[in-house]
């Protein structure tokens, strides 16, 4: 089955815009009341589908991480008004789209194997919906909207309940400015006593939310947000020592990370790499250095591609620093950035001789 699955995918991957097209114009035909759960503008819900599914064809014969990721995915839909009814609808769409443009590789045994493949992965995340007791979403009240610069904000939010996120997690947002478009953002402190959820988001040429959010967030906006997702995490009782790797805001998942691990006295051995174009990139080089100060077992590490004048950093590509450093084979790596990034940060370890089951990424990152 697994082997069927990537074959016609590899087929199908080439036209992937064409297939999303045809995927939601197949889903609004069937159901038609689905196209209320989606924005008008669906170029970014397309790109996220094809993400989305590439992620599960990646992990198709690794049940210990796709079916987590299934779960969290069912969880997270409740937010759009998801019934099991839907879902139905939703395997019609997806066989169809990738048989129109399979061609020839699409035979009875493929369409078996992609049939038994979501039958598996639908009730997975139905499962997980059903068995979620607590709210789609919760309401937040923006209290601090600060610009960093031209093309970065902090945003401090209140929930009216405190949101159950783990340190390294993201959620989805929901903004009064833009309406059912739904982002990804990773909370960038640890989970605090009185709520308080910190987010790092920076403008993304032509992204509708970022750039609203950037430009036009004020003080008691009323967001909305979705259950945490995600597997960045560290267990600091494994005796493990940790790799982080992070570009431009994928720092704010690894800051949380660190923001917990430096409540506790000892820690593993933590090793950051965070990288930008220019120095401006990295606007939270000095909070994490100032925390590297007093907890000796962080080590940061900055990483710049275009700013040869600047001292004190490693010149490159994130993926070239990490790995001239050797292959980490003793760590657990996360990774955070742009989807970019990730692939060739990722591709460059595993050539450098780092063991897949090691590396830690979200597959969610664009505006």
């Amino acid at each position: 089955m697994v082997r069927m699955i990537r074959e016609s995918f590899a087929v199908v991957e080439p036209h992937s815009e064409e297939v999303a097209k045809f995927f939601y114009g197949m889903l609004f035909s069937l159901s038609p009341a689905t196209r209320e759960m989606f924005p008008a503008n669906m170029e970014v819900q397309r790109s996220r589908l094809l993400r989305a599914l590439v992620h599960v064809v990646q992990m198709v014969d690794r049940p210990d991480d796709l079916i987590p990721f299934l779960r969290q995915l069912g969880r997270d839909h409740r937010k759009f008004g998801v019934i099991n009814v839907h879902y139905e609808a939703v395997g019609t769409a997806l066989l169809s789209a990738v048989k129109k443009f399979s061609g020839a590789a699409w035979t009875p045994k493929v369409e078996m194997a992609w049939a038994e493949a979501y039958t598996l992965m639908a009730r997975a995340m139905q499962e997980a919906a059903d068995a979620d007791n607590g709210p789609a979403y919760w309401h937040a009240t923006v209290l601090e909207h600060q610009r960093v610069s031209w093309d970065l904000a902090v945003v401090r939010l209140q929930p009216d309940h405190p949101v159950s996120y783990k340190a390294g997690q993201y959620v989805s947002v929901e903004t009064p400015q833009r309406k059912r478009l739904w982002r990804y953002y990773s909370p960038a402190n640890a989970p605090r006593e009185d709520g308080v959820i910190e987010f790092h988001i920076r403008s993304v040429d032509g992204g509708w939310v970022s750039r609203s959010v950037v430009g036009h967030t004020q003080a008691g906006d009323t967001w909305r947000i979705g259950p945490p997702m995600g597997r960045l995490s560290v267990d600091r009782t494994a005796g493990s020592d940790i790799l982080m790797v992070a570009g431009g805001t994928g720092v704010a998942p690894m800051h949380a990370i660190i923001d917990e691990m430096a409540q506790f006295g000892e820690n593993p051995r933590v090793h950051l790499f965070y990288g930008g174009r220019t120095r401006e990139d990295l606007y939270d080089l000095d909070n994490l250095q100032r925390i590297a100060t007093t907890n000796p077992w962080l080590t940061v590490v900055p990483v710049l591609e275009s700013d040869p004048g600047v001292r004190g950093v490693e010149q490159g590509s994130l993926a070239d620093v990490v790995t001239r450093y050797g292959a980490w084979e003793e760590r657990d790596v996360l990774v955070c950035g742009s989807p970019a990034m990730i692939r060739s940060t990722v591709s460059r370890m595993l050539v450098a001789g780092t063991p897949l089951d090691r590396i830690k990424y979200d597959p969610f990152t664009l505006d």
